[in-house]
This record gives structure tokens, sequence and C-alpha cells, in this order.
């Protein structure tokens, strides 16, 4: 007979049925989530204020004259001497350039010589025609002859007017010799030297009148419009920029420069104490807006499908709001329907926010006009008084 089997007791299932538990309260523990942050996003922001209806822009330019003439000499020859230099200040009839007048004068003696032959011809045609009168009255020569005696008369004179316009032009050659000013002004440029041979007509010196100037200037394509609308335009010197001048919108160009991509105007300025050709100006011009609306920074705007809008901070959230833009003041727009004045609109950021998105104001300026603003920011009520960095004025 077999002895009895003993059999101990199972100690495996404790362990099994602890470790149970420990995965359970390990997966209970992994299955719970964790609390939400809300995503707040830091913007910048400016408090919207009436804008003003006159707008104003600066462009910078160069004084320039209004009339630079490019004198040359009206005859041929060898230039002998240079009486001025760039920068001298010229008064009309003052002499410029002269040229060699040795061959100009030989040409008018030789017009005289053959003005004095054609008159000698002329009074023996016209002695010649007397004395043929007398025998025609007596009939002693037919009429014919007297016709043909008359004919040489008129033909002498004629050449004897023809010599003596041909030495006055002669003579007029002859003093040619000189290039003299023809108005007070100043040598902006010398295009010919001592020795140089020229022809007739080749710029040689250069004199700007100093009597009218203009400021040119470039104007971008989308602010030719409010140029040609200018309630008033003040031009600064750089030199002197505590005086102002009046000027007058005189040119604008129809074609835009083709390296630049503006367009060229011309302000014409009175003749003033302490402006001269070549001076860096400023011309400020104010024009009428057409209608005062809310003035907001350029990057407020949002673009979305066409629509025009911008984000209002309310309440620490932001919201889209379309609007409609009736100008343009500097570098700021001016909005009209669609905002108030005192709301805050995002400045910066507008392009990466959705309805309802918690933000946080980064200018403290917008804090201290409330509660809401200042709950928006992150900061109690009543702080952040520094000076007004973001809001636009």
């Amino acid at each position: 007979m077999p002895p009895p089997t003993i059999r101990c007791p199972n100690r495996r299932r404790p362990l099994a049925a602890l470790a149970m538990s420990l995965c359970a309260l390990l997966l209970a523990a992994c299955s719970q989530e964790e609390p939400k942050i809300a995503d707040v996003r830091p913007v910048r922001a400016a408090v919207l204020a009436q804008g003003a209806d006159t707008a104003s822009a600066a462009f910078s330019g160069e004084v320039r004259p209004r009339i630079e003439s490019r004198l040359g000499f009206r005859v041929a020859g060898k230039i002998t001497r240079r009486e001025v230099d760039v920068g001298a200040t010229v008064r009309k009839g003052d002499v410029l350039m002269q040229l060699d007048p040795q061959d100009l004068k030989l040409a008018a003696a030789g017009a005289q010589a053959s003005l004095r032959a054609a008159q000698t011809n002329r009074d023996l045609a016209s002695a010649d025609y007397k004395r043929y009168q007398e025998l025609r009255a007596k009939n002693f020569v037919s009429q014919s002859v007297l016709d043909t005696k008359r004919a040489a008369l008129r033909a002498a004179q004629a050449e004897a007017d023809a010599a003596q316009a041909a030495f006055r032009a002669q003579s007029n050659q002859a003093g040619y010799a000189s290039l003299v000013a023809d108005v007070d002004g100043v040598v902006t440029g010398i295009d010919a030297e001592v020795g140089q041979v020229v022809t007739a007509g080749t710029p040689v010196v250069r004199v700007a009148r100093t009597d009218e100037m203009d400021v040119v200037i470039g104007i971008p394509e989308d602010r030719v419009g409010d140029l040609r609308k200018a309630s008033s335009v003040t031009v600064r010197m750089w030199a002197r920029p505590e005086v102002g001048i009046p000027g007058r919108v005189r040119e604008v160009s129809p074609v835009a420069d083709a390296a630049t991509r503006t367009y060229t105007a011309k302000v014409a300025i009175p003749p003033s104490a302490g402006v001269r050709l070549g001076m860096t100006a400023a011309v400020q011009i104010a024009s009428k807006n057409g209608g005062a609306g809310l003035r907001a920074p350029l990057t407020a705007l949002h673009h979305q499908k066409g629509v025009t809008s911008v984000w209002l901070v309310e309440n620490g959230a932001v919201r889209l709001v379309p609007v409609q833009v009736v100008g343009q003041a500097g570098n700021d727009v001016l909005l009209g329907e669609g905002v108030k004045p005192g709301q805050t609109v995002v400045t910066a950021g507008v392009n990466l926010l959705r309805n309802g998105q918690k933000v946080r104001i980064l200018t403290a300026d917008v804090a201290r006009r409330g509660d809401t603003e200042a709950a928006a920011a992150g900061t109690p009520a009543g702080a952040g008084t520094n000076a007004p960095a973001g809001a636009v004025k």
C-alpha cells in the first residue's frame, strides 16, 4: 500500500493577487487626466483714439536749380582763355570763355572788302544810268538801252545789300568769340578746357539760375494723390531745421522712375538766405484725410478672404471684428465703421490668434484703463502706470 501523499498549501496565489492589485493601482494612476493649462498668448496692443482730419508726411530731397543752361559758343574755334571756375557767381554779361578770334577777324575783313567792292559797282552803275537818262532825253539812245542800264543799277544795288548783310553777320560772328553769361547765376560745371577745339553749339559751361530753385523728391505711388491735393507744403533744410520755408508743388512726373519706382516731384521755393544748390532738404506735406477716423497702427490690420479686420481685446480674450479703412495718417491707418474710441486692438501677432483666445498684453498703458484691461494684462488694477508706449495718439 503506497504511502499517503502530503499536499502543501499554494503560496503563489497571494503573490499573484498582490501583483495584480499593484498593476490596477498603476493603471488607475496613469488614466487620470492632468489639469489643462489655459493657452495665453502674449500680444502687443494699442488703444484706439480719434485721428486728426489732416495727415502729414515728410520726404527727403535735394535743392536743385529750376533752370540750368548748358552754354556753348555760336561759332567754332579754339579755346584760348577760361575766366570762371565751378561755383563762381556770375552776372549777366560777364565773360566766361574766349575763343581765338584771329580767323573770325580775317573773315570779317574779307566781308568788309566785298562790301566795298559791291558799293563801288553800285555807284558806277548809278552814274552810268544817270548819263543814259540824259542821252535818252536828247533822243541819242533808244529806250531799250536805258532799260538795260536801269536793270544793271538794280542788280548792283542788290549785290551791295547782300554784301552789307554778309558783313554784318560776319561781324557778329567775330563778337561770338567771347562767351558771356546771359543771366545771373552760379557756374555748376565746366565741360571744356583751354586749348580744346570746339564746334558751334558744343556745351562748355553750365550756369544755373539762383533766383528760382526746386526741391526734388521721390513720392511713392500710394501718396501721389495726397501730394496733388496738399493743403500746405513746408521745406526745411537739414542744416537749418528750425527755419520753415513755404513751398509749392510745381511739377509731378507722370511716369515712375525705372530704378526707384517712385514719382519725381519738384517743389518750388523762393530765394532764401542760406539755401544753396545741392543742400539736403525735408519736404513736409499736409493734406486733408477726407474724413477723420480712429487712428491705429498698420500692423493691427488682419486680412482674410478679402475682409479687413482687427482683433479687439475684451475681458482678457480677443474677438475678430471687421473694420473699414477710411484713410492714412503717416504710418497709421484711419478706421471707420466697426470700432469705437477707447477700445483696445492687437498690434502684433494678429495672424496667430483665434476667436476667444486668452491673451496677455505686453504693453502697460492699457492696464490703467480699468479692471477689464487689467485682467487681460494679468496685473492688478492700477498697476503699470508708465508712459503709454503702445497708445496711438
